[in-house]
């Protein structure tokens, strides 16, 4: 591909492109400068042209939303202390998480209770 060919830009961005450059026309600078910074300024706000393999996400922005959101909803439920797929996972917290959860359910006595009381008092809980 020749240095300056806009072949791998999409529609859109050679649309942006054109509209800046009008812009920059239309207050006085060259065309000649004012289309080099429209270029610019396209690169810069979108990377530049297509990329090989589409748009060089893994996902769609959808997906990418949509994953973000429910690791937001895992880590609020983890830091109540509700998630959890096994009972068996209570002896791999720590005793800080431990007492969260127990102050969660509100189990009388947590505070003075050892690692090993918590995880029974949290199992007999259910």
């Amino acid at each position: 591909m020749p240095l300056g060919s806009k072949a791998k830009y999409t529609a859109a961005q050679k649309r942006k492109a054109a509209r800046i450059e009008q812009s920059y026309e239309h207050q006085g600078v060259p065309k000649d400068e004012a289309e080099a910074r429209a270029w610019a300024t396209v690169n810069k706000q979108s990377g530049g042209g297509e990329k090989a393999g589409g748009s060089g996400q893994r996902k769609a922005p959808q997906e990418k939303s949509q994953a973000r959101s429910d690791s937001a909803k895992r880590a609020v439920a983890s830091r109540d202390g509700h998630a959890r797929n096994s009972r068996a996972s209570l002896a791999t917290q720590t005793k800080q998480s431990l007492l969260q959860e127990a102050r969660a359910r509100a189990i009388p006595g947590r505070s003075n209770m050892r690692k090993d009381q918590l995880i029974e008092a949290l199992r007999k809980a259910g």
